[in-house]
């Protein structure tokens, strides 16, 4: 599903309930006061029914007869979906559900792109290769600004699924970026961070020399020493408390 716009009255609202929800202020199986929420969050009732709409649409809410608008259960959220993931990162607390979160990511990354690189190995143009090297580049040329690493290596994972010329692997973009993201921004946040550049490099490199089983190595390489670096960086409940509120 494509993320909804977050502008304006309708976004904010949006973005607000999912927190509440989110984070635990709502928890599941509770019935939403309406006229309680519109008062707080000093909307319209339709402005409230629209946002809500769209927290329906991606299983977080539900509304019945006699009961009204209730807090599904986790087990019914679409939690593949872009702003779902986004909106749990958003509300990373370190607690253990927190951190399974950051260990889910990681296997489920550690599923699909090893798997999607040996793909991209067969099947790049002179574009996938020009769109890599530019991300790569870009990771060498921020030196510590962490936004810019950020940036730089989603980028070049946009471009890896690209690569593969899978149209649904491509979407899986929208599943890891959000996650990504929150990883980037706490191993960029730190000065004990490893260099990401020759981890990246070496899967540009075998995805240009058209070396499936090579370049499916270069990443799982790369998969490890990012598990390594936020072992070593958000080791303590400290840091991560503060790296995961920026």
């Amino acid at each position: 599903m494509t993320p909804y716009a977050r502008r304006g009255v309708h976004g904010q609202t949006v973005e607000a309930l999912a927190r509440r929800i989110l984070g635990g202020e709502i928890p599941e199986g509770a019935t939403l006061d309406l006229v309680a929420l519109q008062s707080e969050l000093d909307v319209s009732l339709t402005a409230l029914r629209e946002s809500l709409k769209v927290l329906a649409a991606k299983g977080m809410v539900d509304a019945r007869q006699k009961r009204g608008t209730f807090v599904r259960n986790r087990s019914d959220w679409n939690l593949l979906d872009a702003d779902v993931l986004r909106w749990q990162f958003d509300s990373f607390r370190t607690t253990d559900a927190d951190r399974a979160l950051l260990r889910n990511l990681a296997e489920v990354r550690s599923i699909i792109e090893p798997a999607a690189v040996r793909l991209a190995a067969g099947r790049r143009t002179d574009a996938d290769l020009a769109a890599l090297n530019t991300a790569v580049d870009a990771m060498g040329a921020g030196g510590s600004d962490a936004a810019h690493a950020v940036e730089a290596d989603l980028a070049f994972h946009r471009a890896l699924l690209a690569a593969t010329h899978n149209e649904l692997l491509e979407r899986m973009e929208m599943v890891i970026e959000s996650g990504l993201a929150h990883r980037d921004r706490i191993v960029h946040s730190s000065p004990h961070s490893q260099d990401p550049v020759p981890a990246h490099r070496a899967v540009l490199d075998a995805v240009r020399a058209q070396d499936p089983q090579a370049a499916e190595a270069a990443m799982r390489a790369l998969l490890d020493q990012a598990g390594r670096d936020l072992d070593r960086v958000g080791g303590s409940d400290n840091d991560l408390e503060r790296l995961s509120g920026q």
